[in-house]
């Protein structure tokens, strides 16, 4: 990434009359497992959205902006270190932001890799879009994914942050399918189904699929900036 594709880096002056696109990682602070970092989710959305930006190149006008690393974790406050600002407290940052970017940038997207996050964020956004202001939403959902802290992020954090994984406290998890798991979580948290804080499996995570999931997703959000093809919900297609 260069300094030319960073908001931060820019000064004032630079973006005078440029209306550029502005793309802001969502993530969160939140227990994932034994084995992976807090701020895994936080990690994953700056990748994904760096990924993109840095293939669309410096002449698209596209511009990463720093993240907003808290999001709507309460279904994970059953284990130490989560922090959670909750859903409404989240759906008020990200409209007062979408207010006050917009009054310069031409178009506002935001990259969300916590599920939690999901329906503050398309409210905001919704509410953004009946102010005529144009922005979007656009969820790291990979593949075949499993629900949280397993063989998916597993794979994808050893392709990120290798050192940060500690694979010998990788673990199975509650591998229930989640729809299974609605209402006990509902009632509880993620600690009511799954005494590790993993849904799902993390012992086979390979480094080569985090990867290839990682590209496929980068890949994905580069069409997307480019062609600017929002649907109704918000959602950036």
């Amino acid at each position: 990434m260069t300094p030319a594709t960073e908001l931060a880096s820019r000064t004032w002056h630079e973006l005078v009359g440029t209306e550029p696109t502005i793309v802001v990682p969502i993530g969160a602070v939140e227990q994932h497992g034994p084995h992976l970092p807090l701020d895994t989710d936080h990690r994953i959305a700056v990748a994904v959205a760096r990924e993109a930006v840095a293939a669309l190149g410096d002449s698209s006008n596209v511009l990463l902006a720093p993240a907003i690393p808290y999001g709507a974790s309460g279904e994970h406050e059953g284990f130490p270190g989560t922090v959670s600002i909750g859903r409404e407290a989240l759906e008020l940052v990200v409209l007062e932001y979408g207010r006050s970017a917009m009054r310069w940038a031409g178009r506002l997207l935001f990259v969300n890799a916590h599920g939690g996050n999901g329906q503050a964020l398309a409210t905001a956004v919704a509410r953004l879009r009946y102010e005529g202001r144009d922005a979007a939403f656009f969820p790291c959902a990979f593949p075949g994914a499993d629900a949280h802290a397993g063989h998916t992020e597993t794979s994808v954090m050893l392709s990120l942050a290798p050192d940060d994984v500690r694979r010998s406290l990788a673990a199975a998890g509650n591998t229930s399918p989640i729809a299974a798991l609605l209402g006990p979580l509902r009632e509880g948290g993620v600690a009511a189904v799954s005494p590790n804080g993993v849904l799902g499996d993390a012992t086979a995570a390979d480094p080569d699929h985090g990867t290839e999931l990682l590209a496929g997703l980068a890949d994905r959000l580069a069409v997307g900036l480019r062609d600017w093809n929002v649907d109704e919900a918000g959602r950036l297609r």
